[in-house]
């Protein structure tokens, strides 16, 4: 089971990002998945998560307006489409895939989880 998160990097404040996760070495469209990111000193928390079971999305209330998440099942791949970053979206950002009824925001619901990618906004 793998999973690979890419996308990240430095970028202003006001800019965009679209961050990736790909997947392979489980049936990945039975999957819910999610994002989460940690940054330095903070605990991890949930951004935005995508249910397989009807596309449905929940956003973190710090996002809402700016993120953007989907998902292409041919693919195995699930973005999230950053835009008018702050530098408090400075994070290390992980996708994770969990097995849960539907999507959640929180870590627990999730079994597998990737390496995570290094989001810095800063000018």
């Amino acid at each position: 089971v793998q999973l690979v998160e890419s996308g990240g990097g430095l970028v202003q404040p006001g800019g965009s990002l679209r961050l990736s996760c790909t997947a392979s070495g489980f049936t990945w469209h039975l999957y819910n998945i999610g994002w989460f990111r940690q940054a330095p000193g903070k605990e991890r928390e949930g951004v935005s998560c995508i249910s397989e079971s009807d596309g449905g999305t929940r956003y973190a209330e710090s996002v809402k307006g700016r993120f953007n998440i989907s998902r292409d099942n041919d693919k195995n791949t699930v973005y999230l489409e950053m835009i008018s970053l702050k530098p408090e979206d400075t994070a290390v950002y992980y996708c994770a895939a969990g097995a849960a009824e539907v999507c959640y925001l929180h870590s627990i619901s999730y079994e597998y989880w990737g390496q995570g990618t290094q989001v810095t906004v800063s000018s």
